[in-house]
């Protein structure tokens, strides 16, 4: 699992991979249409497209001659169960933390940090 986490989190990092997630929720879209709002080639969005289905957040299917891609959400799904494992511990409140501190640390220790 932590292999398709790697890949997973790899193809989040990147802006247009983003944007095409987001724009696949609406429905499955043509490569074509997929390219259209950017301002780079179709082989350039095309090996986007590539990452993303490595990383089994789409599929590409062929219908006829136009090839379709399709949001997969159960990547995501591993993804968000992965980091909501670190959702266990409580918000964390600097100013509580930051006078709990003051109050416990020697007049020195303040003085260093």
């Amino acid at each position: 699992m932590q292999h398709r986490l790697d890949l997973v989190f790899s193809a989040l990092a990147d802006p247009t991979r983003r944007a095409i997630l987001a724009m696949l929720l609406e429905d499955d879209m043509a490569v074509t249409d997929v390219a259209a709002p950017f301002s780079m080639s179709l082989a350039a969005i095309s090996k986007h497209l590539q990452i993303l289905a490595e990383a089994r957040l789409i599929s590409q299917e062929k219908r006829g001659r136009v090839k379709w891609c399709k949001l997969e959400p159960d990547a995501l799904r591993e993804a968000s169960i992965w980091i909501q494992g670190f959702g266990l511990f409580e918000g964390f409140d600097l100013d509580a933390f930051e006078a709990f501190l003051t109050q416990e640390l020697p007049p020195e220790a303040q003085a260093e940090a």
